[in-house]
C-alpha cells in the first residue's frame, strides 16, 4: 500500500523576535508621542549665547556640589531680605542649594500683588513652563510666573506679565543682573531639556520663620502669610518640593511632589 501524502500543510511560526519588536513598539507609543509633543524652550541668538556662555561655568560650579546641569530646578524667592535662590535636585531626589543672588529691583513692599497697576511684586506659588520663558525681552531674557494662578483668580486679583527679568529696573516684577537672569534661564533651559515639564517658583514675604511671623503679626496679611508657611516649612525639613493646589480659594499644602 502507497502512503498518501497530508494535504495539510504545516502553519507557518511566527517569528519571535518580530512579535518582540511589535510588542516594544507598542508599548512605547506613549513615551514616543509625549516627547514628540513636548514642550520646548522658545530661544533667540541672544539666548542661545547666553546659554553658551553660562554653560560651562554653571556644570562646573554644580559639579563642586555634586549636582548636574540638567537636573530638575526648583526657585525660591523672599523680597525681605530680596533674594532669589536656585536649588537643583540631588540623586536624592532633593534639592539642595546652588546659589543665592541678590534680587536687583524690586517694586512694591511686602504683600501680595491685588490689582493691574498696583506696581506691587506677587506672593505665592506659580509654575513656569518652558513656553512662558521669553529669550527676546526687552530686560534682556525673562519668564513670566503665571500671575495670576488659580489662587489669585479665585480670589479676584489681577494683574499680567509679571516677570523675573534681567536689566534691573522693575515695574511690579523681580529684576535681576543680566549675568544672574543669563545663569538662571541656563539652568532651566538645561532642566527642561533634561524632562523636567516645569519649574515651581514659590515667593515669599520673608523667611517664614516663626520670629519673622510674630514680628509681622499686626500686617493685614499675616493670615494670607500664615497661607504660604506650612509650604516653607514643609520644603525646609525635606528638601522636597511640596504639592500646593487651590480649593475653595485658599492654598493646601501636601506634601513632596
Amino acid at each position: 500500500m502507497t502512503q498518501r501524502r497530508s494535504t495539510h500543510r504545516r502553519r507557518p511560526q511566527p517569528n519571535i523576535i518580530a512579535v518582540l519588536f511589535a510588542m516594544l513598539a507598542f508599548l512605547c507609543l506613549p513615551a514616543l508621542f509625549a516627547f514628540a509633543h513636548a514642550e520646548a524652550v522658545p530661544q533667540t541668538a541672544r539666548s542661545r549665547a547666553a546659554y553658551e556662555a553660562q554653560a560651562s561655568g554653571v556644570k562646573a560650579a554644580l559639579a563642586e556640589k555634586g549636582l548636574a546641569l540638567g537636573s530638575p530646578v526648583f526657585l525660591q524667592i523672599t523680597k525681605q531680605p530680596a533674594e532669589l535662590t536656585a536649588y537643583v535636585q540631588d540623586t536624592d531626589g532633593r534639592f539642595q542649594p546652588y546659589r543665592t543672588w541678590p534680587v536687583c529691583a524690586m517694586s512694591g513692599g511686602l504683600g501680595p500683588k491685588m490689582r493691574e497697576g498696583d506696581l506691587q511684586a506677587p506672593e505665592g506659588f506659580y509654575t513656569v513652563r518652558p513656553g512662558q520663558m521669553n529669550p527676546a525681552s526687552s530686560f534682556h531674557l525673562s519668564f513670566n510666573l503665571g500671575y495670576p494662578n488659580a489662587f489669585d483668580r479665585a480670589n479676584g486679583r489681577t494683574g499680567s506679565f509679571l516677570m523675573v527679568h534681567g536689566s534691573c529696573v522693575s515695574v511690579g516684577c523681580f529684576a535681576m543682573t543680566d549675568p544672574v537672569i543669563e545663569e538662571i534661564w541656563t539652568l532651566m533651559q538645561a532642566a527642561y531639556e533634561g524632562g523636567q515639564s516645569d519649574v515651581k517658583v514659590h515667593i515669599f514675604p520673608f523667611p517664614m520663620t516663626q520670629a519673622n511671623m510674630d514680628a509681622h503679626s499686626a500686617s493685614e496679611h499675616a493670615a494670607f502669610w500664615q497661607s504660604l508657611k506650612p509650604a516653607w516649612e514643609r520644603f525646609a525639613a525635606s528638601g522636597k518640593v511640596p504639592s500646593v493646589t487651590v480649593r475653595g480659594g485658599a492654598y493646601q499644602v501636601r506634601g513632596a511632589q
